[in-house]
């Protein structure tokens, strides 16, 4: 099973930029994608379907922001959409769809962009972790794919010194990454990949993606249950539909 994670920054300007052709030839098993910035009635759907994908959207209730989906070319168990917290759900965050023997989530984690976005990034994140917490007792093998909006070592940011008190990396922020990962998580590019100078987002301004000054904010954390299923892991940063690149894996069930 091949599986992405992509932060498309807006699936319309995505669609505009051919993302469903780079799809159609990338052709993974299940795509998560973050920051949809649309209702399913503000683009053609039916572009999915005729790529033999089941899609599952959800929407933030504001218009043009936030948002995740999933699309999958096998068939799915179970939907679950958002962390029973209205307040959370209301920006379409976390989608989760069942398989028999794995679990895959589609996450959008807020960023901190100033004091009461920071302060909510926060509320979120415990939620979350206790929610996954849960989680996990009832489905053992997951896949936790998406933006997290963290960078989680110094190797994982261009200029980790300068940044060192930017939200995305304050030590807060990866802290609570650490702890995240040490409930039973592989961070899986860096289980096959030790080298630096290898990131996911990069700024617009500057020609920051040009100059490769950019930040690793996209993972798939894959269960320890899992391990020795992965096969690879890997970013497509040649791929420009967004200010982020794709990331993935394959892994044998």
């Amino acid at each position: 099973m091949k599986i992405i994670s992509y932060n498309i920054n807006g699936i319309r300007a995505a669609i505009r930029k051919g993302f469903a052709d780079w799809l159609e030839q990338e052709n993974p098993d299940v795509i998560c994608l973050q920051e949809i910035k649309a209702m399913e009635n503000q683009f053609d759907v039916k572009l999915f379907d005729e790529l033999g994908y089941e899609s599952f959207w959800y929407p933030a209730q504001k218009k043009g922001y936030s948002g995740v989906a999933i699309l999958s070319k096998f068939p799915v168990e179970n939907v679950k959409f958002g962390i029973d917290n209205q307040h959370f759900d209301n920006e379409g965050r976390v989608l989760q769809i069942d398989f028999e023997k794995v679990s895959i989530i589609s996450l959008y984690l807020p960023s901190g962009t100033n004091a009461s976005r920071l302060g909510y990034k926060f509320n979120f994140m415990d939620q979350f972790q206790l929610h996954i917490d849960n989680l996990k007792e009832k489905y053992p093998n997951l896949l936790i794919c998406g933006d997290y909006n963290i960078c989680h070592k110094s190797i994982d940011i261009h200029d980790p010194v300068r940044n060192k008190n930017v939200s995305g990396f304050l030590p807060e922020e990866r802290l609570w990454l650490d702890k995240f990962i040490s409930k039973g998580y592989i961070d899986s590019f860096r289980y096959f990949n030790p080298e630096p100078n290898k990131y996911s987002w990069w700024s617009y301004r500057a020609n920051s993606r040009e100059k490769n000054k950019g930040w690793r904010i996209d993972y798939i954390m894959v269960s320890e249950s899992l391990e020795k299923k992965i096969s690879q892991s890997f970013i497509l940063n040649q791929i420009y539909h967004s200010d982020h690149c794709p990331i993935g894996i394959e892994i044998d069930l």
